[in-house]
């Protein structure tokens, strides 16, 4: 599976999960509440997070949520990015409960800055890969938006 499939992959199984939402009176609110059963997202997470419309969620909806997740601002974006760009954003996406985005950006910062020149995406993907993969130097306990062990 491409890079690009697997966003629009996730971007169904997104839509999937939200569409298993059912209506139940929450006692503790005092009002009926949509109920999930995601087998993919921390839908209740997403929901709030991104302030979704839980009675109007399409799947246009959906991929820009992953695009956001992801780390881009629209959709539109994440699928016209380089080959390079697009595996490290799924990178990223699939290790979101290792190192969240911005603490992914200041670490790269700090790195070219050290450095004294720009790392391109390939080089990144490889950074990523070392730090956050095998020797996981983050140490970071983040709150993922997938359920473990389903992307």
């Amino acid at each position: 599976m491409n890079t690009i499939d697997y966003f629009k992959l996730q971007a169904k199984n997104l839509h999937r999960d939200f569409k298993t939402k059912v209506l139940d009176f929450d006692k503790d609110l005092n009002r009926f509440a949509f109920v999930y059963f995601p087998k993919y997202f921390a839908i209740d997470a997403i929901v709030h997070d991104f302030e979704i419309d839980e009675e109007n969620f399409t799947l246009m909806n959906a991929q820009h949520i992953i695009a956001n997740i992801a780390g881009f601002d629209k959709w539109g974006t994440l699928v016209k990015i380089s080959e390079s760009e697009l595996e490290l954003a799924k990178l990223l996406f699939e290790h979101q409960d290792k190192i969240d985005l911005i603490s992914w950006n200041f670490y790269i910062a700090d790195a070219q800055s050290m450095n004294e020149d720009e790392l391109d995406a390939e080089i990144q993907v490889e950074i990523f890969k070392q730090v956050v993969i095998e020797d996981n130097i983050f140490e970071m306990v983040i709150e993922s938006y997938l359920l473990k062990d389903e992307y």
